[in-house]
């Protein structure tokens, strides 16, 4: 994705600054490293084989799914999707009953570019081979006009999609329909706003909580039947250019990903989790964090976090990170 060199001056103090990639494997946190995936834009653990997880490219690279192993970080096996058009922004990916894949097919880096965008559904192969996987296009179109959106999360009870718009003062979550239709155009509609400038959304395996993320920090949500109820902020780590987020499959872990050759996924504990922080926020209290969550993290990952925060002060102005609740 194309962003302004302010923003990519940010991304590359950040990099300046966090610490190595983790050597630890699996729900610990990993590297992916395949050179293919330079721009790692969704990330969503398999339901049918553990530790595996789906990834793929923002634009420009082609109809493509990848299936990492975090125990190694290598691809195991690249899915072909097939019977729809070419992509054009593809930003995100969850998986939804019946291990149905959704690939979101949904960013508009102007905003409005776009009268329609589109999202894949396909089944998660059983295999883990390099294959091809007829895929259904869906078209979709918001009731109060087009955005730009990287957020897509589909309810693992009800199976209904959500999108989240990114916008930098906050966005709202989106209702599809109930059942997408294939053929005709499926229109979403704003139904809760989001104090975030979001990247990405996961929810929760139990389908009770929505975890938000964006390139500052992260807020958790009590799903609430859909009128989701602001909980908490979510300890989000830093990172070059924090793109993607997903729950680990056994729902212990919220799992970060991040642009660039070799990017980091790590892990931190899901609030309410077992082995995961308390509702409260854990070992600190919810009112000790940062706009970034930056608690818990060692020394020169705190220094980095406040060089940040002083050049998005600079560059960003008076703009605030977060709405106002």
């Amino acid at each position: 994705m194309r962003r302004s060199l302010a923003f990519l001056a940010a991304g590359l103090l950040v990099g300046a600054f966090a610490l190595p990639a983790s050597a630890a494997t699996g729900d610990e946190g990993f590297t992916i490293k395949d050179p293919r995936i330079k721009e790692s834009s969704g990330l969503a653990a398999s339901h049918l084989h553990p530790g595996i997880y789906w990834t793929h490219n923002d634009s420009d690279d082609g109809p493509y799914l990848y299936a990492v192993d975090s125990s190694t970080g290598k691809t195991v096996a690249t899915v072909t999707l097939s019977g729809i058009g070419r992509p054009r922004d593809v930003e995100a990916i969850s998986i939804g009953p019946g291990n149905e894949i959704y690939v979101g097919d949904i960013g508009d880096n102007l905003d409005g570019t776009w009268p329609y965008v589109w999202i894949y559904k396909l089944p998660e192969p059983k295999k883990l081979v390099n294959q091809t996987v007829r895929a259904t296009q869906y078209i979709v179109k918001y009731s109060n006009g087009a955005r730009n959106a990287e957020s897509l999360a589909v309810q693992p009870k009800t199976g209904r999609v959500y999108i989240i718009d990114k916008k930098e003062d906050g966005g709202h979550l989106y209702e599809g329909p109930a059942e997408l239709t294939a053929s005709g155009t499926n229109i979403f509609k704003p139904v809760a706003a989001v104090d975030l400038w979001a990247t990405d959304a996961a929810f929760s395996p139990d389908g009770g909580q929505l975890a938000v993320r964006g390139y500052f920090g992260g807020i958790l949500y009590d799903w609430n039947g859909g009128a989701i109820k602001r909980k908490q902020r979510l300890d989000v780590p830093l990172q070059g250019q924090g793109e993607s987020v997903s729950y680990s499959a056994d729902g212990t872990k919220l799992m970060y990903g991040s642009e660039g050759t070799d990017s980091p996924v790590q892990a931190e504990d899901a609030p309410g989790g077992s082995g995961g922080s308390s509702s409260s926020g854990g070992g600190a209290s919810a009112s000790s964090k940062g706009a970034g969550g930056v608690s818990g993290m060692s020394g020169s990952v705190k220094v980095g976090a406040f060089a940040l925060a002083a050049v998005a002060a600079v560059l960003f102005g008076s703009r605030r990170l977060f709405r106002r609740r």
